[in-house]
């Protein structure tokens, strides 16, 4: 959009929507004005930044995300600060705004984006990259960050995209590693500096003379591709502020960084350009999980998760090597019992959500989880509140619960992620779960009524064979069976199939994507087999899942990639309606650039990888050596039961002891503390027998995970 277009006041856009709102679907989606949303006076001389917290796909997603939930709250909190929403607009929507030029805006008070000084995009996933430049557009804001002028906002990201940040890098002047609870407020301590050291006219000044005069300036479908060989380039009146940023730990600035290339097309090094860059950014961990939200907005539409949500704990311990959020979002950290019920009291009182949702990566791990669930039945068990435990493990997962969580408003059925249906497979991606233990369980779940139990698996994993995949159709089978058994035709199995992208920062990143002929075998085979009365199969589209793989595992080519594709047509990538593979496919020939030598490629060990200036907080040698244990049938137990020394305690030991001892997973620091084993490699409980036959760990035979129950019960037994 050109400038004319986007200089509207919130008076000019709102007119403007009431001439085309009553034509687009869900107009609910562009209003703004639900129950708890924030409406700040932009006048007010108290307010110093303001943000606008942008969620790059529609409302209906975004308006469920917790962490954009949480930053909305915490930032709304503090006086001089104001924090409004924005979302990507459905298809509908989106040509009315060009049509007649509507700027994308905050939902609160119909500002343009243009107006807000710090944009915060959330990229959670990579379906979503597109959407980013889309929203940018719509907002009259140029697309790449060295076209950015000191009277432009200030455009950052942060989310588990951001682990490999080289693919997005040319869209963003900055990009937060980690939690962003603390670091936000960091970043807008820098801006507000610099803009003191600028001073908002001079800012304005620049502006113009580095944009050019009005009217001259380019629209972004004119402006050509970068070729991201060369270093990103900023302009010189924010170079200042990007410096104040750099120096704030997890917070990376591309421009900051060269990237120079080998003969055979791989990364060379990624090199520091300015002395405020660090080598490697180390992501940013908060000590203490903050106040959960109380005061949801309540949508006037349904939302993808329309109900409360509560982090009752970050992080997961037990180890699974093709789990990104497992490993990035460590250590484990548990909210105490009493602040989650009073955030459930809270939660009640200011929206009144008939359900709340105790969020976790792993809910039954969660180590009072039992007596959480028991006394929130005990409070609201009378007004039929449902709890929902999205996240549940087969093996903590006890009957005891069953019966607490049946006592609220009914569900349809219990979901469980064996990801393998073969324990070699199980010990191959180290969530060793027996098949009896998952059968035992759905006929307890079926007994209380419950008619469905949805389980999730995957393909594609490492020396994955169709006997394999023949072993998920066969166990799916055996469920039904336990279902038909106790309730007869009522019993439902719905199975959800992925395919594994190997992610940055996983034992798996080294791994290939398998080629397409062996996925669609395995899609075939499972088609073939999962069908009748009571089975409901769904997949993922190869197409899009080597979409997420080369957008996953890209470097910083991509980004010339994800801008010629969404000029081609590709935008909400998400959605398979509007999923435009010729698009991708267009792009990438034209750059001259192999999907599946980004994709499918087996990386060496020591090649350097695009992440690899980036630090979730893991050593390499650790996710070397579980890399190596995927190949032997190697299972290494949950950490909160044995230390395996992943680096998490080595980086963040200062905050280790800050925090108490019981709210982390890592071994408290300190002389007579009760800690569990620690050793400074991953020792394996076991090998699987037909992968590694002359190897012995821990135990000669097979053991699982937490043998010895939750953590705190075993120190109240050896206590």
């Amino acid at each position: 959009m050109n400038t004319t277009s986007v200089n509207k006041t919130p008076r000019q856009i709102t007119r403007l929507l009431d001439r085309v709102l009553h034509k687009v679907e869900k107009p609910a989606r562009y209003t703004g004005g639900e129950l708890n949303s924030i409406v700040k006076n932009w006048d007010d001389p108290a307010i110093k930044t303001k943000v606008a917290l942008a969620f790059p796909d529609i409302y209906e997603l975004g308006g469920s995300n917790l962490g954009l939930m949480v930053l909305y709250d915490l930032l709304n909190r503090r006086a001089d600060l104001l924090a409004e929403r924005v979302y990507c607009p459905w298809p509908d929507f989106e040509h009315y705004m060009r049509r007649d030029g509507i700027p994308l805006y905050g939902l609160e008070t119909r500002h343009p984006l243009r107006d807000f000084d710090i944009i915060g995009f959330s990229l959670p996933y990579e379906q979503l990259y597109t959407n980013v430049l889309t929203m940018l557009d719509l907002a009259g804001i140029p697309l790449r960050a060295a076209q950015r002028t000191a009277a432009d906002p200030l455009v950052i990201a942060g989310g588990s995209g951001c682990y490999n940040p080289e693919p997005m890098s040319a869209f963003f002047d900055a990009m937060i590693i980690g939690e962003g609870e603390e670091v936000i407020f960091e970043v807008i301590a820098a801006y507000e500096k610099w803009r003191l050291e600028i001073g908002d006219w001079e800012i304005g000044r620049l502006g113009d003379c580095e944009r050019g005069k009005p009217g001259e300036e380019e629209t972004d479908a004119a402006r050509p591709i970068f070729n991201l060989q060369s270093p990103i380039s900023q302009s010189h009146s924010r170079f200042s502020l990007l410096a104040k940023l750099a120096a704030i730990p997890g917070v990376y600035v591309p421009s900051f960084y060269d990237v120079s290339y080998a003969a055979d097309g791989t990364i060379a090094a990624v090199v520091p350009n300015h002395p405020a860059a660090s080598p490697e950014v180390l992501k940013r961990v908060v000590t203490v999980l903050p106040p959960p939200v109380t005061r949801f907005i309540v949508p006037y539409i349904n939302v993808v998760h329309n109900r409360a949500a509560i982090e009752i704990m970050r992080g997961c311990t037990r180890g699974c090597r093709f789990c990104q959020a497992g490993m990035i979002f460590r250590p484990v950290r548990e909210r105490p019992v009493e602040e989650v019920l009073q955030a459930v009291d809270d939660m009640i009182r200011h929206c009144g959500f008939e359900e709340v949702s105790f969020l976790s990566l792993s809910s039954s791990d969660y180590t009072y989880v039992e007596e959480l669930v028991r006394r929130t039945m005990e409070r609201h068990g009378a007004r039929r509140l449902s709890v929902g435990l999205p996240s549940l493990r087969i093996e903590s997962f006890s009957v005891d619960l069953m019966d607490l969580l049946e006592k609220g408003r009914r569900r349809s059925g219990f979901t469980f992620a064996p990801e393998a249906a073969t324990d070699r497979m199980r010990d191959v991606i180290n969530k060793p779960i027996a098949s009896a233990d998952l059968l035992a369980t759905a006929e307890e779940v079926y007994k209380r009524g419950w008619t469905t139990i949805k389980m999730y698996f995957m393909i594609g994993h490492p020396t994955q064979t169709l006997e394999d995949v023949q072993a998920i159709a066969d166990l799916s089978k055996q469920v039904l069976a336990v279902g038909r058994r106790v309730l007869g035709k009522k019993a439902n199995v719905r199975i959800g199939v992925s395919t594994l992208v190997p992610k940055p920062h996983t034992p798996f990143q080294w791994a290939p994507m398998e080629s397409e002929a062996v996925i669609k075998a395995q899609i075939e085979l499972l088609q073939r087999e999962l069908r009748g009365p009571g089975i409901h199969f769904s997949w993922n589209n190869p197409e899009e899942t080597l979409v997420e793989a080369f957008l996953t595992r890209g470097d910083r080519r991509m980004a010339d990639v994800i801008e010629l594709a969404w000029r081609k047509g590709a935008k909400l990538e998400g959605w398979g309606e509007y999923f435009n593979f010729a698009a991708w496919q267009a792009a990438f020939d034209e750059l001259g650039l192999d999907m599946d030598w980004y994709a499918r490629r087996q990386r060496p060990l020591d090649e350097v990888l695009p992440w690899d200036h980036i630090s979730a907080g893991l050593k390499k040698q650790f996710l070397v050596d579980e890399y190596i244990h995927t190949y032997e049938g190697g299972v290494i137990d949950d950490c909160r039961e044995h230390c395996f020394s992943c680096g998490i305690l080595g980086y963040f030991k200062e905050q280790r002891r800050a925090a108490p001892d019981a709210a982390w997973g890592c071994p408290p620091l300190g002389r007579g503390k009760a800690r569990q084993p620690v050793d400074i490699t991953p020792i394996p409980l076991y090998f699987n027998d037909d992968m590694s036959s002359d190897k012995v760990g821990q135990f000669n035979e097979r053991v699982p995970q937490r043998r010895f129950g939750t953590v705190s019960r075993r120190v109240e037994m050896e206590h």
